[in-house]
């Protein structure tokens, strides 16, 4: 029998899980953790992000468990993008996302100004120049390029390593080969996961394997889902079906099928039935930021998220993902912050109270 949910229900459900409505994560960690990453392409609005969420927000409590308990890793992971993971399950992310290699692509290489054996030199030199810096330590992005030059002899790849931020490190980072490591003198650095974490494993766990326990995590936050919402939040949309398949096949005997008021059927994991059932549309209202787990797990074109008309507003150009003011589970309008005053702009009518209070809880958090 398929049990039947609303979409209030489902978001009020999330809100919950994703430590917004009960603002009680233990730590930073807890929150990456729970979200399945907190996108970090903003640093500050990560912060605000894990700060939403906790017990007791502490300013200093992801650079703690980044560069002191080494226990959250940084590094280009879903969709490419920076994150905040937890450094024990950063190997089954890089293994899922590592089924689909496109930097072998000559679409890809071409339009980033390399071969393919130039591309293969960088992801052969990379663990060689980080191995062999001094005690392991954390290279900047200059150091890094002079070692992989080094290391090859092919002077050609300092262009290629310097023209575009990033993009050709972005492997490396999938292949659990190279993460952020500690800032030095305001300037960004990168080291081995495995120099830097303890217990790293010798080899990356099978994909099959990690898939799974990377999507049960997903449904556990984002659920119910599609896999093809799964996809579109790990790799964009572009996912190999038959992989897809496969983890999905494997968690199969944990999940139940679930029918909304409207839209394709969904899969939730079946011990968290009883609670999406029991659990109430929220009347609350919340403030998040940009590029908040809660928008960037769902698709945004799930209208009973995000209506239609505030789109462009909250999925911007250039990937700008706005923050966003939320009411009864769906968003309402958008925010801003500047000189530590909010201003919003509504595009639906939100209790004047219950929004005063998300407001001067954000204002208080705000650097």
């Amino acid at each position: 029998m398929t049990t039947k949910l609303t979409w209030p229900q489902i978001l009020a459900w999330r809100l919950r899980r994703q430590f917004v409505s009960e603002p009680d994560a233990p730590d930073p960690v807890a929150v990456a953790r729970r979200l399945c990453g907190v996108q970090t392409q903003v640093a500050s609005s990560a912060q605000l992000a894990v700060a939403l969420r906790s017990d007791k927000p502490d300013p200093g409590g992801i650079d703690q468990a980044l560069w002191g308990d080494r226990t959250l890793a940084k590094t280009w992971i879903m969709r490419g993008t920076l994150h905040l993971v937890p450094s024990d399950e950063l190997a089954d992310f890089c293994a899922a996302l590592g089924t689909l290699r496109f930097w072998e692509k000559g679409s890809w290489q071409r339009g980033h100004g390399v071969t393919a054996d130039e591309i293969a030199a960088i992801i052969d030199a990379v663990p060689h120049a980080l191995a062999q810096s001094a005690s392991g330590a954390a290279l900047t992005r200059e150091e890094l390029v002079d070692a992989v030059v080094a290391v090859t002899g092919d002077a050609h790849l300092r262009e290629a390593l310097t023209s575009g931020w990033g993009a050709l490190l972005k492997p490396l980072s999938r292949l659990g080969e190279l993460c952020y490591g500690p800032p030095r003198d305001g300037r960004v650095t990168f080291t081995s996961p495995r120099t830097w974490f303890p217990g790293w494993p010798a080899a990356l766990p099978p994909h099959e394997e990690a898939g799974v326990r990377v999507a049960r995590a997903f449904l556990g936050a984002h659920g119910p889902a599609t896999p093809e919402m799964f996809d579109t939040w790990l790799f964009g949309g572009v996912a190999k079906k038959t992989v897809l398949k496969g983890w999905f096949r494997d968690l199969a005997p944990e999940l139940t099928e679930v029918e909304t008021d409207d839209g394709p059927p969904l899969l939730a994991l079946t011990e968290h039935l009883d609670a999406l059932a029991a659990t109430r549309p929220s009347t609350e209202v919340h403030l998040l930021p940009g590029f908040d787990q809660y928008i960037l797990g769902a698709p945004r074109g799930l209208a009973p998220l995000i209506p239609p008309p505030l789109k462009p507003k909250v999925s911007r150009q250039a990937g700008w993902i706005s923050p966003v003011v939320v009411h009864e589970g769906r968003v309402a309008g958008v925010w801003e912050a500047r000189n530590g005053h909010i201003t919003v702009d509504l595009a639906a009518p939100v209790p004047q109270g219950p929004l005063e209070e998300a407001i001067t809880r954000v204002r208080t958090l705000l650097p």
